[in-house]
């Protein structure tokens, strides 16, 4: 059960986390009402930052419904994500969108980035196979 909770060595905490993440960009998935940006790491480690302005709902309430949901969708698919560092950005229209759907364009999103992000790792190693 220790591995659905969301404890602070996985999540992105200062500006220099986010930044890392939008200057060395690896993978990228725009599902409309947001984007998900990711980037390798050394490590097996997967951390999750979140940015959800005050442009997408006025209200903080708004803003946190967006934010629990997308954390609650993360834990559940972070082992398929390990290894990257993720930020959430969310887009106008997000607000309008009903918890089950957000919740199934969250499940969609974290399977189309883990692909995106297995290729490269798998080319690499076919590379190193043909060099053998």
């Amino acid at each position: 059960m220790t591995e659905y909770c969301f404890p602070r060595h996985v999540r992105l905490l200062n500006a220099g986390d986010y930044q890392s993440v939008f200057n060395d960009t690896s993978s990228k998935v725009f599902a409309g009402e947001f984007l998900l940006l990711a980037r390798k790491r050394d490590d097996n480690q997967t951390r999750l930052g979140l940015i959800v302005s005050k442009k997408t709902d006025k209200r903080a309430v708004g803003r946190n419904r967006i934010k629990r949901l997308v954390r609650d969708s993360f834990r559940h698919h972070k082992i398929p994500l390990s290894g990257l560092d993720i930020v959430f950005l969310a887009r106008q229209g997000i607000k309008e969108l009903e918890n089950a759907d957000l919740h199934n364009r969250l499940d969609k999103a974290w399977d189309q980035l883990a692909k995106k992000a297995l290729k490269p790792t798998q080319n690499k190693k076919r590379d190193q196979d043909k060099q053998k």
